[in-house]
């Protein structure tokens, strides 16, 4: 019996053993369970970058909104469809679960860090500072497209976070911008190695890019509250990129770090876009020197031929977008000099107070702009000599002249096209062929808004003035 005993503890001994030992095996040990911080704002600046350019259709329609280009066989995109492919549902999703989320657990881990040196100490303040600044890009961007969003119960404990009032976001987020620019210290470190692809730690550079989003959003409030418009002008005069500054994320030759053009036009082996007839049309009009950067000449031609915006499209018959975007390490722009000078010189043709006259800035901008795309000088003086660009010239309205010409010039950024036209209401945009209503003004809400978080998406529905595609924010008055 005392053997059968000894026998039966040896049992258990080996079974407690080999759970231990299973436990233990059951691990991967080469797979961290807390990603490092950097990596993880790394990953969130990535994905930003992608969700910006993409024109995957199942991601982000904005360059078909902004009639830079159109569809050959499948038209709904065009057509403003947002439920066949339930685009705010993949918006939503990108910008709150794949980059918010990961800036948010970065900024924690960060915060988590203990250092000695003062140095370290101040080099993590930099950093925390541009996980700020990025953050602050995302919301800017969120509540441009849907206008009420979850943000004070973003990332709270709650499953069914509130909407806040856009205008209240628009504020908190200059607070935040304000407190970011405070904390930064150019002369102290900041991320490591690559993982600022943005400006590669430079310090300076990430000051000009936050006072970039005051300009910005300066120019959003405008026509809703000029005086704090102002405010934020002052705070940022002559501090936002120069000439030929610019934040660009680049990317790499492989996937999945390319540029998700190269993905949609190359890889994939799709033709699935040509250039639309309104922005070819109103550059052929212009006789404009950027043409042969941004489209091919039509099939068979040596003329620049758009598609007509809308319709089913024959890729054979029209103009294509150029070879110079299906580069997959092509940077993707979130913000320039170009984008800059145009918000200054609307703000000067507004009449708000900023260094320079609006003719000035315009000027700027288009020049930068024709040279950017590979033009001469000899380019930029026959152009800005055309009666119809010339600022001083051209008699049409401020909206008019300098809407057009930074619409045209931000070909290849959806969202800064798009929501130009809808704050100035120029160029005036094609009437889509198989659906002919006016350009939408915002994304409707997710789906599953609507059915998860049903009471707080019924509020924010009846506070912006129902969930509609036609539905103007809060700053579209005009």
């Amino acid at each position: 019996m005392k053997n059968k005993i000894i026998y039966g503890l040896a049992i258990v001994g080996v079974m407690a053993s080999c759970t231990k030992k299973f436990d233990e095996m059951n691990v991967n040990k080469k797979l961290p369970t807390e990603a490092p911080a950097q990596a993880l704002f790394a990953n969130a600046a990535k994905d930003i970058s992608r969700q910006v350019v993409t024109l995957n259709v199942n991601r982000n329609n904005l360059k078909l909104w902004s009639q830079y280009l159109t569809q050959t066989t499948y038209t709904d995109e065009s057509n403003y469809d947002l439920r066949t492919r339930n685009i705010p549902q993949s918006e939503w999703r990108a910008m709150y679960r794949e980059i918010l989320k990961d800036l948010g657990e970065a900024k924690s881990y960060t915060n988590q860090e203990a250092w000695t040196l003062q140095a370290d100490k101040d080099a993590q303040t930099n950093r925390l500072a541009i996980m700020e600044i990025y953050e602050i890009y995302c919301y800017e961007r969120l509540t441009t497209i849907f206008g009420d969003i979850p943000y004070s119960e973003a990332f709270t404990e709650s499953n069914l976070p509130k909407f806040d009032d856009a205008m209240t976001v628009y504020m908190d987020l200059d607070k935040r911008l304000t407190a970011a620019i405070g904390n930064l210290n150019s002369g102290a470190g900041s991320f490591d190695g690559g993982y600022d692809n943005l400006f590669g730690g430079d310090i300076d550079m990430w000051m000009k890019f936050a006072y970039g989003m005051k300009v910005k959003m300066a120019m959003t409030l405008a026509d809703v509250d000029a005086a704090k418009a102002q405010t934020m002008l002052t705070s940022a005069d002559g501090k936002v990129f120069g000439s030929g500054e610019q934040a660009a994320f680049t990317f790499m030759s492989v996937s999945p770090n390319t540029n998700p053009m190269w993905e949609d036009l190359v890889n994939s082996g799709r033709n699935d876009y040509v250039a639309a007839n309104t922005i070819v049309d109103a550059m052929n009009t212009l006789d404009d020197p950027r043409r042969s950067a941004y489209f091919t000449m039509a099939p068979d031609t040596n003329v620049y031929i758009g598609g007509i915006y809308g319709a089913s499209n024959s890729y054979s018959k029209y103009s294509h977008i150029s070879s110079y975007f299906e580069d997959p390490t092509q940077p993707t722009v979130l913000m320039d000099y170009v984008e800059m000078e145009f918000y200054l010189a609307e703000a000067a043709a507004r009449g708000l107070s900023v260094t320079g006259t609006a003719k000035e800035h315009y000027d700027n901008a288009i020049t930068a702009s024709i040279m950017n795309w590979g033009g001469t000088a000899a380019d930029v003086s026959a152009y800005l000599a055309n009666p119809t660009v010339d600022y001083t010239a051209n008699t049409a309205s401020w909206q008019e002249k300098i809407g057009t010409q930074s619409w045209i010039a931000n070909f290849n950024r959806g969202m800064i096209g798009w929501t130009s036209f809808r704050r100035m209401d120029q160029p005036v945009l094609n009437v889509a062929a198989n659906n002919p209503i006016a350009t939408p003004t915002r994304y409707t809400y997710p789906t599953n808004e609507q059915t998860l978080n049903g009471a707080n998406y019924s509020a924010a529905a009846a506070a912006i003035g129902g969930d509609l595609k036609s539905t103007k924010l809060w700053w579209d008055v005009n």
